[in-house]
């Protein structure tokens, strides 16, 4: 009897504490906030001086002046402070890339030249230290891409299946927003094409080290086209009769992106590739995001005219060659969006991931206007990953992922006061700031 009273009253304690931590997230989901008198930037429309946004339930259920606040609402009085969607990195290797020199912390690649069925989410880490670092910068939410040109990966064409999520969580559950938002392709080099950097997967010649040439070309756009084709049979045979098909992985990732639900994220540093990839994703009939650097600017006519959205290198980065003009990286962003291309910014790697903000700013420095600087930290992004609906505006209905600030955010010294992710009041605590706080206090 002892013993059976025993148990009972142990498992009573785990149900009890089960039951705590089970209720704390619901806890935290119905917390209301309301912010007010605040200067906010809606960008789907012009600001809103001393206007109040309300968030409910992890969205944005009210915004404009007098919204209404909701009884045991939280009140942040923003007088003098000013709101913006978060912001949205679209290119990084958060989470899956911690230490670079550290082999053991790197997860960006597998080995093989086509892997469709990986997804960047199961190798993402929440505990990263980059994450908060990040999101104190006021970026709520980010794309991380396997393979980012063929690192790590031996040569990989097919890296993997991109993943947007949120900087906040305790597991990649609580964070994903979306956890296929695009298929990682290194378009293939070709020869003649001038010094590319980092992006773009290499030829079998050239991943062993040798120049790439166009019989090197030619063989992987012919074993691309041939997983095309493949995975549209699959899809077809599927339809036919599922339970007669062989369930096969690789193929089944692919038909999202040949029926053209799952956009194809290109990576492709140079013009003649991007080209290239332009010409062959119109005829495949492949939704296509152009991931590169200053060669978009060579063939700009041609992404305006096949509606090509662009995510673009760090503004603050080296050049691609001796000859380029020294100002290249820097007015490239107002050139495409001038044209009416939708642009938006990523960092790549993570080592200036906390810094879009201020990538963006350099860009209105170099003419950009600043309005499409907004747009290309916010709603772009949002749309070309098939989530406007959900991010990227401040708008009844959407994720409340915000920020309040001191200022322009694009702006040095602007500060983010306050943050939200998925309509929680988050930390701003981070690696960065406490080894400040350390090293301050020393004698």
């Amino acid at each position: 009897m002892k013993k059976i009273l025993k148990t009972l009253s142990y498992s009573m304690i785990a149900i009890a504490v089960a039951a705590a931590f089970s209720l704390v997230p619901a806890a935290q989901a119905q917390q209301s906030y309301a912010i007010t008198g605040a200067k906010v930037y809606p960008i789907s429309g012009p600001p809103i001086e001393g206007a109040t946004v309300v968030i409910h339930g992890g969205k944005i259920t009210a915004v404009g002046k007098g919204a209404a606040i909701p009884s045991g609402a939280k009140v942040i009085d923003a007088k003098g402070l000013e709101v913006y969607p978060g912001m949205f990195n679209a290119v990084t290797e958060i989470g899956m890339n911690e230490v670079g020199a550290v082999e053991a912390t790197v997860d960006t690649a597998e080995l093989g030249e086509y892997n469709p069925q990986l997804v960047a989410a199961t190798a993402v880490n929440p505990a990263s230290a980059h994450i908060p670092v990040t999101r104190a910068e006021g970026i709520t939410h980010v794309i991380a891409a396997p393979g980012l040109g063929g690192r790590g990966g031996g040569g990989s064409v097919i890296t993997g299946q991109a993943s947007l999520f949120n900087l906040a969580g305790w597991t990649m559950d609580e964070m994903q927003v979306k956890r296929s938002a695009a298929m990682v392709v290194n378009w293939p080099v070709l020869p003649g094409g001038g010094g590319g950097g980092r992006g773009g997967g290499g030829g079998r010649g050239a991943a062993a080290g040798g120049a790439p040439s166009r019989a090197d070309y030619d063989r992987r756009i012919a074993e691309l086209t041939e997983w095309f084709e493949r995975a549209r049979h699959y899809a077809s045979a599927m339809q036919a009769n599922k339970y007669s098909v062989e369930r096969d992985l690789k193929l089944e990732a692919l038909v999202s992106v040949v029926k053209g639900d799952l956009p194809l994220f290109v990576v492709a540093n140079q013009a003649n590739q991007i080209s290239e990839a332009v010409a062959y994703c119109d005829k495949q009939k492949l939704k296509m995001i152009l991931a590169t650097g200053t060669a978009a600017g060579e063939v700009k006519v041609l992404l305006k005219e096949k509606n090509v959205p662009v995510i673009l290198r760090p503004t603050l980065t080296l050049l691609r060659g001796e000859d380029e003009p020294y100002d290249s990286n820097l007015t490239l962003p107002g050139q495409l969006s001038a044209m009416g291309i939708k642009v938006a910014f990523g960092s790549y790697g993570n080592e200036f991931a906390r810094r879009l903000a201020q990538q963006a700013g350099v860009a209105v420095a170099f003419g950009m206007s600043h309005d499409d600087a907004l747009k290309a930290l916010t709603i772009n992004p949002a749309e070309m990953f098939g989530v406007g609906k959900e991010l990227g505006t401040i708008e009844t209905g959407k994720i409340a992922n915000l920020i309040v600030t001191n200022g322009d955010p694009m702006e040095l010294s602007t500060e983010v006061r306050y943050l939200f992710i998925n309509g929680q009041l988050t930390s701003t605590d981070n690696k960065h700031k406490q080894l400040y706080e350390e090293y301050r206090k020393r004698p």
